[in-house]
């Protein structure tokens, strides 16, 4: 089945989110990573709508959804759009489900209305690692993304002759894609340019990291506050360190962590049997074979 395609508004934006359907049912929100899109979700999407009422929204200069000229692209303001959005679909409490950057913001807001999440799943999205260079100090930071920004500017968006190139270089990004997942994550996440080429839909000022909001101290209170319980996956064969050695998951109340073989960062398809099979476990407290 396919999904049915919505927008709505948030801080003036017209951003896109899929209903999956299942009326009734409880509501279920999957919010993707960084410089993807909503139908990377297509697989977990089917096979949860049995149990829940299942979105999944394209974050703002994502997939669908509408650019931010101007914005930071922070999460602040990620967490402001699925705040939005959880308002506009209801169903409270909800459960949420997110990859890396959408992990992030599920962490996020999930402390801050604890009241109106049941349950959170993330996947390798916890915030960076303690020496990652988006710590350093206040000046160097400021003045990488005003550089970053500068050189944005003079950059055009590469094009791709064919759906093949394009396919390529999503398996390139992560090696552990099929075929078939790659071709439907570019089919999806790319747009024809007059000329024919492709090009991918994110806008690309979303590659630069904010020079603010990714404040240690201000991560672990806000995720102290999480009430409901959380499940996090992690891929042994990520380049993302893991979260448990550096105290990322130090304040959390109540979590398990999955340590996940032969998946890197995209365990959701790198490993999707598993992680469906654990994600029921989790959602629908399914005992242990």
């Amino acid at each position: 089945m396919e999904p049915i395609s919505h927008f709505y508004y948030s801080h003036r934006l017209k951003l896109q989110f899929w209903d999956w359907g299942r009326q009734g049912k409880p509501t279920l929100v999957l919010i993707h990573g960084g410089l993807d899109h909503a139908r990377s979700w297509d697989w977990v999407a089917r096979s949860l709508r049995e149990h829940f009422h299942v979105y999944a929204l394209d974050l703002r200069g994502h997939g669908n959804s509408a650019g931010a000229p101007g914005a930071l692209y922070s999460v602040a303001e990620h967490v402001l759009d699925l705040s939005a959005l959880l308002d506009v679909i209801g169903g409270f409490p909800v459960t949420l489900i997110g990859h890396s950057l959408g992990g992030i913001v599920t962490m996020i807001y999930s402390g801050v209305y604890p009241d109106r999440v049941r349950k959170a799943i993330t996947i390798e999205g916890l915030g960076f690692p303690p020496n990652h260079k988006i710590h350093k100090a206040p000046s160097e930071r400021l003045r990488g993304w005003i550089e970053a920004i500068r050189k944005a500017e003079q950059r055009e968006p590469r094009g791709y002759k064919t759906l093949d190139e394009a396919v390529n270089r999503m398996k390139e990004a992560n090696p552990h894609l099929s075929d078939e997942v790659a071709r439907h994550l570019t089919l999806h996440g790319a747009n024809r340019q007059a000329g024919g080429s492709l090009v991918w839909k994110f806008d690309n000022y979303a590659r630069i990291f904010p020079p603010f909001g990714h404040d240690l101290d201000d991560l672990k209170e806000t995720m102290g506050r999480i009430s409901c319980p959380v499940l996090i996956f992690w891929g042994n064969q990520s380049w993302a360190p893991g979260p448990e050695q550096d105290g990322r998951t130090g304040t959390l109340q109540n979590y398990k962590l999955i340590r996940v073989e032969g998946a890197g960062h995209w365990v959701h398809h790198d490993q999707l049997d598993l992680f469906l099979r654990e994600t029921r476990r989790f959602l629908l407290d399914e005992p242990l074979p």
